[in-house]
C-alpha cells in the first residue's frame, strides 16, 4: 500500500476544501486533498455566491480568473406571489464591487482553486479516492485510507479535515451523529434549461409560488436557466416515478413563462434530479486529529444561496486556529474546538433566518401576502433594510483573511 506524509489531509475538493488547502499552503504546509470525484464535470446546483464569498475569494487572488472562466452577475432575490413582491434583496444598494450575486459554475471556480493551489511544491491532489477508513495512533486520528483506481495509500497526517459534504464519509468513520434536525425537510425538482435564440436568462434570483409549491428561477452561465420546484419532503421521488410527461406538464403549468423550453427540453429522466433539501449541525466539529468544515459540520437550504459563501468562510476561520494548533504541536480536540465557538454563532444565525424565510415562503393569509409587503417595501428605504441586506450579503463582516505576516506566509 502506498503511503503518503503531509501535515495537512483534506478529504473532499470543494470550495470549502480547496480554500483551506489553499490557505494552508502558503502558511507553508504540506496539503494532500483526497477528492471522491475523478474530474469537475458534475452539475451543481449551489452556484450563487454571496458578496461576502466574493469578498474573500478576490482577497485569495482567485476570483477574476473564475469570472474569465465564465460567469453571471445577478442583481437581486425576490420572492413573488403573482405580480406581488412579498419579500425582496436588492443587491444594487450594497458598496461596489460587491453589489451583486455571482452565478458562476462550480467546476469554473474549483479548476481555479485548484491551479493556485498547484503552483506550490508542498500539495498533491488525488482525484477519484475515496475514503475508506481513518488511521489512528495513541487514540487520535492520524491520516486516511483511500482506495482508488490504482490501488489503497494511506494519507497519514498531523490532522485531518473533513470537506466531504453533508453526507460525509469522514464524519460517519469518527462516529460523529449528522444532527438532522431543522424544519426545512423538502424535496427540489431540479432542472437546467437553454434559453430560447435571442433570449437571455433572468439577472435576478426569483421564488415563485405557486399552487404547486414554490418554484426557484434565477439565470446560470452562458445561457441557462435554472428552476427548482419546491415540494414536500419525500414527494419528488414519487411525482418523478410517475413519468416524465406528467411532472413536465405540472411544472410547465407552475411557471407558464418557461412553458415551450420545459416541454422542449426535459426529454429524459436525467434532465431532472431531486435533491433532498434538510438543515443540521454535527454533534461535534472536531475529534483528536480531525476538523469538520462546510457541509460536513452544517447543512443548510438552497433558500439564500448560503452554501458556497458558508464554505468559504469557514475555511478562512480555520485557517489561523489550525496553523496555531499544528506550531504548537497540539491538534487535541480542545484545542481544535476554537474553531466551533467562533464559528458556530454564525451557522446558528444562518439557520435561524433560513427558518424564517422558509416560513415566509410557505406563508398564507392576508398577512402573508398582503401586509407583510407594504411593510417590506416602507422598510426598503430605512436603514433598517440595508443592515439586513448586508447580514444575508456578508454574514459575520469580521471574517478577513489573516495577514500573511502572521500566519508566517513565504
Amino acid at each position: 500500500m502506498r503511503e503518503i506524509d503531509t501535515d495537512v489531509c483534506v478529504v473532499g475538493g470543494g470550495p470549502a476544501g480547496l480554500v483551506l488547502a489553499l490557505l494552508m499552503l502558503r502558511s507553508g504546509l504540506g496539503v494532500v486533498v483526497l477528492e471522491r470525484l475523478r474530474a469537475h464535470q458534475r452539475e451543481f446546483r449551489g452556484d450563487i455566491l454571496q458578496p461576502g464569498a466574493l469578498a474573500l475569494l478576490d482577497a485569495l487572488g482567485v476570483l477574476s480568473g473564475a469570472r474569465e472562466r465564465g460567469a453571471r452577475e445577478l442583481d437581486r432575490f425576490r420572492l413573488l406571489d403573482g405580480d406581488r413582491v412579498l419579500m425582496e434583496a436588492d443587491y444594487r444598494l450594497l458598496p461596489p464591487p460587491y453589489d451583486h450575486l455571482l452565478t458562476v459554475p462550480r467546476r469554473h471556480l474549483l479548476d481555479e482553486l485548484l491551479a493556485h493551489c498547484r503552483r506550490s511544491p508542498h500539495f498533491r491532489y488525488l482525484p477519484g479516492r475515496r475514503a475508506g477508513g481513518l488511521l489512528r495512533r495513541e487514540g487520535r486520528i492520524a491520516g486516511v485510507v483511500a482506495d482508488g483506481p490504482s490501488g489503497r495509500c494511506a494519507v497519514r497526517a498531523r490532522v485531518v479535515v473533513g470537506a466531504d459534504g453533508r453526507l460525509s464519509r469522514i464524519r460517519r468513520l469518527a462516529g460523529i451523529g449528522a444532527g438532522r434536525t431543522g424544519p426545512l425537510g423538502q424535496d427540489v425538482l431540479w432542472c437546467s434549461l437553454r434559453t430560447s435564440p435571442g433570449g437571455a436568462p433572468p439577472d435576478e434570483v426569483r421564488v415563485v409560488r405557486t399552487p404547486a409549491g414554490p418554484v426557484l428561477v434565477h439565470g446560470g452561465w452562458p445561457d441557462r436557466i435554472q428552476l427548482g420546484w419546491t415540494l414536500p419532503q419525500g414527494h419528488g421521488g414519487a411525482l418523478t416515478a410517475s413519468g416524465l410527461e406528467p411532472v413536465a406538464e405540472r411544472l410547465a403549468r407552475a411557471v407558464p413563462e418557461y412553458r415551450g423550453l420545459i416541454l422542449d427540453q426535459l426529454r429524459a429522466p436525467a434532465d431532472l434530479t431531486v435533491v433532498d433539501v434538510f438543515s443540521a449541525r454535527a454533534e461535534r466539529w472536531v475529534d483528536d486529529g480531525l476538523v469538520l468544515i462546510g457541509d460536513a459540520a452544517h447543512t443548510h437550504g438552497l433558500l439564500g444561496a448560503q452554501g458556497v459563501h458558508l464554505a468559504v468562510q469557514d475555511a478562512v476561520v480555520l485557517h489561523p486556529v489550525l496553523t496555531g494548533a499544528l506550531a504548537a504541536g497540539d491538534t487535541g480536540a480542545a484545542r481544535l474546538a476554537a474553531f466551533e465557538r467562533r464559528r458556530g454563532p454564525d451557522i446558528a444565525a444562518v439557520m435561524r433566518r433560513q427558518s424564517l424565510h422558509n416560513r415566509v415562503m410557505h406563508a398564507q393569509g392576508t398577512y402573508a401576502t398582503r401586509v407583510r409587503p407594504r411593510l417590506a417595501r416602507a422598510l426598503r428605504h430605512t436603514p433598517l433594510y440595508r443592515r439586513a441586506l448586508q447580514r444575508v450579503a456578508y454574514g459575520n463582516p469580521s471574517i478577513r483573511i489573516t495577514d500573511d505576516r502572521a500566519c508566517g506566509w513565504a
